[in-house]
């Protein structure tokens, strides 16, 4: 398992060039199968629009381009490139353009599609999907003001926090920082507070 990054939820954004609307759509896909289901969403949508052309990147290595009728090299290519500058991974970005009756060129087809898609990937919040460790503590009640105050410094997120007789809390941590907040722990709680390990996972944190 490694880190990447990709995006929360789906966005979009669009522009007018000489007449000819450019709409950037981006999405999160995991499979093929799932990038060419929003590809086909998005051409039933604009089924009146002259290009619907696109670029994904999956986890798994796959990337995948069209111009869907351009000039070569002048729209799929410019929107795959956008996408891995950005350094997403697991998304889609499609570009509907609806033509204006004037001709951009090459190099105005190419400034053009990267626009839309750098337009869709600012639109979408990002997320980091990174190796992560769940973890559960008790504590007593006096203690967990301090150990909560000091989550702020490490990369985790409460999942759950129970108020019985003790408290206990499940957090999901960043791997890299679980040993630093564990060393913390100890030496904060004179080792009376323990981070068990409940699973190791890919987890989702915001960026």
């Amino acid at each position: 398992m490694k880190e990447y990054v990709t995006i929360a939820q789906r966005a979009e954004d669009d522009f007018f060039e000489r007449k000819s609307q450019f709409i950037g759509y981006i999405a999160p896909v995991s499979s093929e199968e799932e990038a060419l289901a929003f590809l086909a969403e998005i051409r039933a949508k604009h089924r009146d629009a002259r290009h619907n052309c696109f670029a994904y990147i999956l986890q798994n290595g796959v990337k995948r381009a069209s111009d869907d009728g351009e000039p070569q090299g002048t729209a799929g290519v410019p929107i795959m490139e956008v996408v891995e500058r950005e350094g997403l991974t697991d998304v889609i970005v499609v570009v509907t353009r609806y033509f204006g009756g004037i001709l951009l060129g090459a190099g105005g087809l190419v400034r053009a599609y990267a626009h839309a898609a750098k337009l869709a990937v600012d639109a979408a919040q990002r997320k980091v999907m990174s190796p992560a460790v769940l973890v559960e503590m008790q504590m007593d009640y006096n203690q967990y003001g301090r150990i909560n105050n000091v989550l702020s410094k490490y990369t985790a997120i409460v999942q759950d926090t129970a108020f019985t007789d003790m408290v206990t809390m499940r957090i999901l941590f960043i791997e890299r920082d679980v040993e630093a907040f564990r060393a913390e722990l100890t030496e904060m709680t004179a080792a009376t507070v323990e981070a068990v390990e409940v699973e190791r996972l890919m987890g989702e944190f915001p960026l």
